[in-house]
């Protein structure tokens, strides 16, 4: 049925390890006519079927998404969208209060390339792979069956694909449904309310896989004095601010940033809102020269590292913010730290902590190892789903 891709002797075995991509390097043969986006079937050298992926020219040439020999159709995809809003109903407790999660996460829901959020009546797809973005009208049907109380269904793929394939394609971002004539939505996250801008926010419009350790910082900010640094939209801040902070500063390089901040706290209580500050600036700068008054100090960059090549400039970035974090806390105050960067492990970022605390000369316990959370679940057969770690840390 599909086209065939044949691999060089020996390079299945990272495919019997059930790991889902196959790189450019390992390919043997492409049989003629096939195209960016195809479904393709991957057999080993000896004629062995491996699965079925897509095929897209480039270091991933193929992202698998099945390994079974099944029927590949329209019922297939329905089905991988069901399981994945079944999982989320099962395990989330979602309801007019808690209406922010994700629904699909690539390939921790064996849909590589495929990311797609909810914010209550609103759905935002973004896809990496061209395969996944050409099935975007299955999706966009079988979400809007499922869930008939959906507003708005928006394909952001312009952001993630790169030039090439939207020029091939002509890729632009648009309403794959849209009842109501909207740009963002007000949901919510443990009644914590956030503006949601699916239009020009980034990603698909909020950080959704810091939701459980934003819970956790709001059961440490009760009459604190709290530093929210690279705060973006300033998740963090709300939560402290609803859960009684004394005050908060939400600190960003980005003035857009500080303005959607600023959108989120008119969202409060006037006596909350009175409760807040806003600072643009570098964090590095402004931890640099801080005097000793904040009880939490969060830390939460971009990621350092994309690539494995910016690991070591990656590294020394991360002790660097860490370390004047450490030095300049208040005795007995708490640092959330986050690493996004797939290239930093687990074990690296604890060490790099470790690192910085001997720079600050600081003592420093662990509290808290933190991660993302259920609805960005991780393939334990790529690592590489797993991305996101954090500490909270008590320094002394």
């Amino acid at each position: 049925m599909f086209k065939t891709i044949t691999l060089k002797p020996t390079k299945e075995k990272s495919i019997l390890r059930r790991h889902p991509w196959v790189f450019s390097g390992a390919i043997k043969a492409i049989e003629n006519g096939i195209s960016n986006g195809d479904i393709v079937e991957i057999k080993s050298n000896k004629g062995r079927f491996l699965g079925y992926g897509h095929y897209n020219e480039g270091s991933i040439a193929i992202r698998i998404f099945e390994l079974n020999q099944l029927t590949i159709d329209n019922a297939y995809w329905e089905g991988k969208i069901k399981k994945a809003i079944s999982q989320r109903h099962q395990n989330l407790d979602i309801n007019g209060k808690n209406n922010i999660y994700r629904l699909v996460h690539a390939e921790g829901d064996e849909m590589p390339g495929c990311i797609i959020d909810r914010y209550d009546n609103v759905i935002v797809m973004q896809f990496h792979s061209v395969g996944m973005w050409k099935l975007k009208e299955i999706f966009s049907k079988t979400i809007a069956k499922q869930l008939p109380e959906i507003d708005v269904i928006y394909d952001k793929s312009e952001n993630t694909l790169p030039e090439v394939l939207k020029q091939e394609f002509q890729i632009q971002n648009s309403y794959l449904l849209r009842k109501i004539d909207a740009s963002d939505v007000i949901a919510s996250e443990y009644g914590n309310q956030f503006k949601i801008n699916w239009v020009t926010g980034q990603k698909t419009g909020f950080f959704i896989d810091q939701r459980e350790n934003r819970k956790l910082l709001g059961e440490y900010s009760q009459n604190k004095v709290i530093l929210n640094t690279f705060c973006y939209s300033g998740g963090f801040s709300i939560y402290a601010l609803n859960k009684g902070a004394k005050e908060v500063y939400s600190l960003d390089s980005s003035k857009k940033a500080m303005k959607l901040v600023e959108e989120n706290v008119k969202l409060l209580p006037q006596d909350l809102q009175q409760k807040h500050h806003s600072i643009t600036d570098d964090a590095m700068d402004y931890i640099k020269q801080l005097p000793e008054t904040f009880d939490v100090i969060i830390l939460d960059p971009p990621a350092f590292a994309k690539h494995i090549k910016s690991k070591n400039k990656a590294v020394q970035g991360y002790k660097r913010l860490n370390s004047r974090a450490i030095e300049k806390i208040k005795p007995g105050g708490y640092i959330f730290t986050f690493s996004c960067s797939q290239v930093i492990s687990n074990e690296l970022f604890k060490h790099i902590i470790l690192s910085s605390s001997i720079v600050a000369n600081r003592k420093v316990t662990i509290l808290h190892q933190l991660h993302q959370p259920m609805d960005h679940p991780v393939n334990i057969f790529h690592p590489e789903s797993e991305y996101l770690k954090g500490l909270v840390i008590k320094v002394d």
